[in-house]
Order: C-alpha cells, then sequence, then structure tokens
C-alpha cells in the first residue's frame, strides 16, 4: 500500500497522477500476458547470447542523430485520449531539451506507438516499434490498458520506461527498466472516498468501467467507504462498449446516492452522466471521478452531456500534487505551450494539459532520462538507466536544478546534481517507483482546473 511512501511525500515530494484505466477484458488479458510472458523469455535469451536487442549507445549512435522517444499507448478505441496526452508532454519536453542543445550531439523526436487499448493490439505494435526504430531511446506510456503484457517486452529489449499503470502487480515484480511516479489504484481508491468524506456524503453509488483496470478501483473502494461509514446503495459496472446505460442510470437514480465515484472512459461516463439527468427530472447527481478525468476531452465531453456551469459545479476529481509556480512549472509551462496546435490529436482546452494526467509525469521522466544520458555519457538505458535514480533522488551535495537546460549546464561543468521537475523531488523505491500526496481539483465552467484542497497520507492511511 506504500504508505510509508505517501507519509515521505507529505514532507515535500510532490508528483503528478495518471491511473490510467485498462481497457480489455479478463480472457484476452490472461492469454494477451501469457503470450508476452513466453515472447519476453525468448528476447531476454537472444540478449543474453547477442546483446541488447535495441537502445543506441554514445559509441553506436553517429552524432548529430535523432533519438526516439515512443509513446506507447491507446490513439485510437475508448481511451484515445490518453494517447495525445502524453505525446504534448513529449513534444514539450523534446522541443526545450532540442532548444538547450539535445543530448551528446543528439536531437530528440517523438512517435506514437498506437495499443488501440488493448494487449492483443499492443504487443504486436511494441514488437513494431522495436523492429523499425533503431534510434529508440526511451518508451513513455504503457498505460494499464496495456502495461501487464508490453513491460515485459520492453524489459526484455533492455530499453528504459516511465509508464502510466497504477496496477498493483508492478509493486511486487522487479523490472530493471520500469519506472513509475503514480501510486497503485487502490491509494487513489482511498483518495475518492476521502474527498466524499470531505463534502460530507453519506451514500455513495458505484459506477466503474468493465474494464480490469477501472474494476480494480471498486472492492479497495467498497472496503474503505465500510470503514468511513458511508452507505454504498448500488455498484454498477459499464460496458465500455455500450452507447447506451439506462438500465444502469435507472438503478443508481432509485438508489438514491448523493453522489457516484466513477472511472469509465471515452464516451461511456458522459453518456451515463446525460441519461441519468434525462431520467432524473433534469437533476444531476454529482459526480466524484479519479484523476483520469482531469483531462480537457474528458471535460469537453462531460460539459457537453450535463451543461459546462452544471457538470463544473458538482464535479470533484482526484490528482497528484503538482507545483503550480516557481521555476520548475514556469519552465514547464512554456515548454508545453509552445506546442499547442502541433500535438495531433489534442483537443479542447491545451492548458488543461498542464493538470492533465501523465502530463507533468512524463515531462519529467523524460528530462530525467535526458540528463542521465549526459551523465553516463551514453544514450543506451542499460548504461544511464541507473544515473536516473541518481539525478531524480540527489546525492549528498548535489547542486538542486529546475529544468533540463539548467541541469545539463551544471552537468557539464562537473557537477553532482538533484533535478525537480514540476513535479517535485522524487525518491524512488527498490521496485523504481515514486509517487506523490493527492490534491482535489474541480472545473471552472470554463474548463479550467481548479484545485480546491490537498488529502493527507493520515486521511489514506485511516481508510486502508
Amino acid at each position: 500500500m506504500k504508505f510509508t511512501t505517501l507519509i515521505a511525500a507529505a514532507t515535500g515530494r510532490r508528483r503528478h497522477l495518471d491511473c490510467a484505466a485498462a481497457r480489455y477484458g479478463q480472457p484476452r488479458r490472461a492469454a494477451a500476458v501469457l503470450a508476452a510472458a513466453v515472447l519476453a523469455a525468448g528476447l531476454a535469451a537472444c540478449s543474453s547470447s547477442g546483446g541488447s536487442a535495441s537502445g543506441g549507445s554514445s559509441t553506436g549512435s553517429t552524432s548529430g542523430s535523432k533519438l526516439t522517444i515512443a509513446d506507447v499507448a491507446p490513439f485510437s478505441g475508448a481511451d484515445a485520449a490518453l494517447g495525445p496526452t502524453y505525446l504534448a508532454s513529449c513534444y514539450g519536453a523534446t522541443a526545450a531539451i532540442n532548444k538547450a542543445g539535445g543530448v551528446l550531439g543528439h536531437t530528440l523526436t517523438c512517435k506514437s506507438v498506437d495499443t488501440r487499448g488493448d494487449p492483443a493490439d499492443a504487443v504486436p505494435a511494441v514488437n513494431q516499434m522495436f523492429a523499425s526504430t533503431p534510434s529508440l531511446a526511451l518508451v513513455i506510456g504503457c498505460t494499464s490498458d496495456e502495461a501487464a503484457s508490453v513491460v515485459p517486452i520492453i524489459n526484455a529489449h533492455k530499453m528504459a520506461m516511465f509508464c502510466m499503470t497504477g496496477q498493483a502487480e508492478f509493486d511486487h515484480v522487479h523490472y530493471p527498466y520500469f519506472y513509475r511516479l503514480v501510486p497503485p489504484d487502490l491509494e487513489e481508491s482511498y483518495a475518492m472516498v476521502a474527498i466524499a468524506q470531505r463534502l460530507h456524503y453519506q451514500r455513495i453509488a458505484l459506477a466503474f468501467g468493465n474494464d480490469i483496470g477501472s474494476q480494480t478501483f471498486i472492492q479497495p473502494a467498497i472496503s474503505a467507504l465500510k470503514k468511513a461509514g458511508i452507505t454504498l446503495t448500488t455498484n454498477q459496472s459499464l460496458d465500455l462498449k455500450a452507447n447506451t446505460f439506462r438500465t444502469e442510470a435507472e438503478a443508481i437514480i432509485q438508489s438514491h446516492p448523493q453522489a457516484i465515484m466513477t472511472e469509465a472512459l471515452g464516451a461511456a461516463d458522459p453518456t451515463l452522466f446525460s441519461e441519468i439527468k434525462q431520467l432524473n427530472g433534469g437533476h444531476v447527481i454529482p459526480i466524484i471521478g479519479t484523476s483520469a478525468a482531469i483531462s480537457p476531452a474528458f471535460f469537453k465531453s462531460a460539459a457537453s452531456a450535463e451543461g459546462a456551469k452544471t457538470f463544473a459545479g458538482s464535479f470533484h476529481a482526484d490528482n497528484l500534487v503538482v507545483e503550480s509556480g516557481g521555476p520548475s512549472f514556469t519552465t514547464f509551462k512554456s515548454a508545453l505551450l509552445s506546442q499547442q496546435g502541433k500535438v495531433p490529436g489534442a483537443t479542447g482546452n491545451f492548458a488543461t494539459y498542464l493538470s492533465a494526467p501523465g502530463g507533468v509525469h512524463l515531462y519529467d521522466g523524460i528530462n530525467l532520462a535526458a540528463l542521465a544520458m549526459i551523465m553516463s555519457k551514453s544514450t543506451s538505458p542499460s548504461t544511464y538507466g541507473p544515473d536516473i535514480i541518481k539525478i531524480g533522488d540527489g546525492v549528498a551535495g548535489a547542486t538542486l536544478c529546475y529544468s533540463f537546460a539548467a541541469c545539463a549546464s551544471a552537468l557539464k561543468a562537473g557537477k553532482q546534481i538533484r533535478y525537480e521537475g514540476p513535479g517535485g523531488p522524487t525518491s524512488f523505491d527498490s521496485f523504481h517507483d515514486s509517487t506523490g500526496i493527492f490534491q482535489v481539483d474541480t472545473y471552472s465552467p470554463a474548463g479550467q482546473v481548479q484545485v480546491t484542497g490537498s488529502l493527507t497520507a493520515a486521511q489514506l492511511r485511516a481508510l486502508s
């Protein structure tokens, strides 16, 4: 449950969150995971006899050539908004890095790898990525949609990755090339119940997508609601392939909740909201969402379903605390907004990406990896990987710096550094996890993210 991590976070460590929901059913997932495990074992065997299957090095890459960062995420399907969110961070981070001189004579570029939110599509897409991208230097994304299937493959290729999955299995299995700056999904469940407590709700309905990633929120939420003394009125599963949820909407209305805790991405949640309003005499039921609801695409569709003012006035979500000022945020904001109008698939209010899940996390992850390349004088993940943690957590006497440009300059001057980005300082554990404390977010009627409070480690611990 990593409450020691949360306690440490309460002293100042901050990190942005995206517990993106998985988008596949259990039978297909089991088959895909088995296939991925078999493939990963084969790749590892080949690697042990023939060297790394991918990844460049300072001696193996031609100076001045481009290094590729691959965004492995859904760009189509129910979770199609996730890919562009991560791509916006990649565009912003790499633009700033290239402006500052690049990495070891290389410029960085971004590549989209569409998993379609399904491991059956993700596995061949990732295999094709490795076959067609000899300049690959880092993978970002790998959401709960596909992480269980593709992480073993990426790891077998000895490729560093910053993944956006909250699945608890990664708390217990060590992948040397896996890095994560998001907490397990169960902690987000506790955060949602803590919000319900803060708002003095006594009756809560659950409505989560039928995908395995969203379903993992349910049991921790039920347990936490019971511990909080809050009545669970109904637990509805939403089929992400359905185009109507009238039956579920009627069941929720008839159970008379004061609010609905939910995560069902794509069109599912907005459709449910619209039908509840229609069946409930024009009245909406307040929503408590996961951090995945902090997205320009989600706000646009939910506001259309309920009316922007109505939705904004009845919505809360958990999120991880991020900086909203200071030198690291100023640099991040400038880098990200410089890419407005340039990111394929980006929709809605582009400024929302400054708070959207994955925005801060992946910007920091890319900077950490790029700086580690400079520190190790190598673009090979097997060489630069360990320096990610050294640069993030720092060492005694390290110079604190807040941007790639400033940190790179300090490294070139022979200094030890500690990078602190807009997500705040890191504190990696033995599984390469570094998580943070939660805040409570709402929207303005214009779709701007507003922070209304924070949740302490003690509050979450009390619900575990």
